[in-house]
């Protein structure tokens, strides 16, 4: 069962959302919270899967809820959710902690499906956001430069593991492509993000992004 905290100031969003998630059999929406201040103190006394964290709250913020909850060990996978998916959150969200970015009109049977894919510990990010996410920061040179001095430690097999991250590739794909174990790949993920500075596989992504590495062909 994936247990899920929804946060939204609006009570017809979280009846809405509830709503939704409750229609499958594998997901339990085990709490709701109106503010950032009472979505951290959820997730330490409920633990949550995966949180839905609504952006523009009174008082505490998305944002800066997100940052709180991605410091706390073992910290549930959390996708930012808002009416807008302009690039000025996407990118505060995402470098907060966020696994993902969905906008709120996400369909239902969609929206179903990428809590699925958060809880595995995927990102998970609305139609168009990922492209005009990409498009922007591959103009940014000194960007480029960061990312490039950020990975240059790497050894040959983690830089391959990063860039296969970087092309969308789950767990399960990067394996089959390095011919490595899942479990190996899970390692070799574990290891990197603290090496990395990335709080999770999307900034991880976004860093292969930046950094111009590309999977190696199948």
């Amino acid at each position: 069962m994936i247990t899920v905290l929804v946060a939204d100031d609006e009570p017809m969003v979280c009846a809405h959302l509830r709503t939704i998630l409750g229609s499958a059999d594998d997901i339990d929406v085990v709490g709701e919270a109106q503010d950032g201040a009472e979505a951290v103190e959820a997730v330490l006394r409920l633990r949550p899967d995966v949180v839905l964290m609504d952006l523009r709250m009174p008082g505490v913020d998305g944002i800066t809820a997100i940052g709180r909850i991605a410091r706390m060990s073992g910290a549930p996978f959390t996708v930012a959710l808002t009416t807008f998916d302009d690039d000025t959150h996407i990118v505060r969200s995402l470098d907060a902690g966020a696994t993902g970015f969905l906008v709120k009109s996400t369909p239902a049977e969609d929206l179903i499906r990428l809590v699925r894919v958060a809880a595995d510990g995927h990102s998970v990010m609305s139609p168009g956001a990922m492209a005009r996410l990409l498009a922007a920061s591959a103009g940014g040179q000194q960007r480029t430069e960061r990312a490039r001095q950020r990975t240059a430690d790497l050894t040959e097999r983690e830089r391959d593991v990063l860039a296969c991250l970087g092309g969308g590739l789950s767990n399960a794909e990067v394996a089959a492509r390095l011919h490595l174990s899942e479990a190996t790949v899970k390692s070799y993920v574990s290891r990197m993000l603290p090496k990395l500075d990335c709080a999770n596989r999307t900034q991880a992504s976004l860093l292969a992004h930046d950094a111009g590495l590309t999977p190696p062909a199948p």
